[in-house]
């Protein structure tokens, strides 16, 4: 039996809660915190300590309006790259409550190509 649309983001609300419990975002080890809608891709780097968004990018205003887990890589090192130039060397990945699968897991990667340990 198929879910309904209010019990799957529900569910994934719940899992984010749990998730978020867990992690935070320092001064020496940002959280970077990806949501993922229908057709774009929002990441944000939050210092938690001091409540800050330090770095924010999303696939609005890319060239590519295809969001796929090749367009996602790139969104990932491009990201890293902005944050490297930040100082940032370390970083705790909030999934947001998605699994770590596709376009969520090229995002990281992307990251991680870049420079920057998540």
């Amino acid at each position: 039996m198929r879910q309904s649309r209010k019990t799957r983001s529900l569910g994934r609300n719940k899992r984010h809660l749990r998730v978020r419990k867990r992690i935070s975002g320092t001064n020496q080890r940002p959280r970077v915190s990806l949501y993922r809608s229908n057709k774009n891709i929002y990441l944000q780097l939050i210092d938690d300590t001091k409540g800050v968004t330090l770095a924010s990018l999303s696939s609005i205003k890319a060239e590519d309006k295809t969001v796929n887990k090749e367009s996602s890589k790139k969104m990932g090192i491009e990201f890293g790259e902005k944050i490297s130039k930040l100082g940032v060397k370390k970083v705790v990945f909030d999934r947001g409550g998605y699994l770590y699968h596709g376009k969520v897991a090229a995002v990281a990667d992307g990251i991680r190509e870049s420079g920057v340990e998540v």
